[in-house]
């Protein structure tokens, strides 16, 4: 299968396809892809609502709601790399994929996925000096630093992996050809190799500390740093109002690195089902990229007026056409 070229008298076989073996054998499956359809519409519809809101209201063109911006976007994009081909996969049954296309969709779902990890730091920062120096908040925390902070993610995440994803090509693959998961993963893809993969082990731990282990430890470390601040400040309604600010994101820290850490853990300590795994694993790179917009607008006043503010200056407008 595939080409095969012979390298020093060991035949070097990249596949033409893989087979995404996926979900199999759950009874009432269809219900399943149903919900992720469901998820991935209200998913796109609450983050371009979320970013729209962003780009036309000029208040909230702050540092702080860059990183929202660049957060819904993510949702948008790591949502979009990886359900509708979900769907297309298992839904429509077109299991097989092309060797290229495999690695792309593995590029685009890992990649976004890292660069969530990395804004929620971001936001832990732009939290951090709100609350430790709020005096010098608005000369640390501007427009020029939190983009450089964004781009240097997004450059770093995007060197790291195209370098671990191209290390695969270097892999033959004489054996089996079917990927163990729900879309092609890094790690189940690897392990169907027939040589030395001692390398693409040890990136897949550096990548995965990068962007699984290393996240929730900083922003844990900036929490302790707010509790120490908050600790200091004397009057409790102070001390609420400053944790207000911080609420929304501890939610989304949650609900993106519970899931996947609990996973993780999960597989690796105990035989968990590889149904239950992909279950797990699908709702915990799909939900996050749906409750963020929700939970931002919802829990934040400025986003809640701003868009009161949009549907009243609509409605002027409309009026005031119909007038003239």
């Amino acid at each position: 299968s595939g080409n095969s070229a012979t390298i020093s008298n060991v035949t070097f076989v990249r596949p033409a396809k893989f087979y995404l073996s996926g979900f199999s054998n759950i009874p009432h499956v269809t219900y399943f892809y149903i919900f992720l359809c469901f998820v991935y519409i209200m998913t796109v519809v609450g983050n371009v609502l979320l970013l729209s809101v962003i780009y036309l209201v000029k208040t909230l063109h702050t540092p702080k709601y860059m990183i929202v911006f660049n957060l819904a976007l993510i949702d948008l994009c790591g949502s979009t790399a990886l359900i509708p081909k979900v769907l297309d996969t298992f839904l429509f049954d077109n299991r097989y994929i092309v060797y290229e296309a495999c690695l792309s969709y593995m590029f685009f779902v890992w990649f976004f996925g890292g660069v969530q990890s990395w804004t929620l730091v971001t936001m832990a920062y732009d939290r951090f000096i709100a609350i430790c120096f709020p005096l010098r908040y608005h000369s640390i925390v501007t427009k020029p630093a939190i983009a450089a902070m964004l781009l240097f993610s997004w450059v770093v995440l995007l060197s790291l992996f195209a370098f671990s994803i191209g290390l695969l090509d270097r892999l033959s693959f004489c054996g089996s050809l079917v990927i163990q998961s729900f879309f092609c993963d890094h790690g189940p893809t690897f392990r169907l190799a027939c040589n030395d993969t001692s390398l693409n082990y040890t990136v897949a731990i550096v990548v995965f500390t990068i962007i699984m282990c290393f996240p929730p430890l900083l922003i844990a470390l900036s929490y302790v740093c707010i509790a120490i601040a908050l600790s200091r400040i004397a009057s409790h309604k102070e001390r609420v109002n400053a944790l207000k600010t911080c609420t929304s994101h501890l939610i989304l820290v949650a609900i993106f690195f519970l899931p996947l850490l609990g996973t993780n853990i999960a597989a690796g300590t105990s035989s968990l089902h590889p149904n239950a795994r992909m279950i797990n694993s699908t709702l915990t790179h799909t939900i996050p990229a749906l409750l963020n917009p929700i939970i931002y607008s919802l829990k934040t006043e400025e986003v809640l007026n701003s868009i009161r503010k949009l549907c009243k200056n609509n409605r002027m407008s409309k009026i005031a056409s119909s007038i003239s």
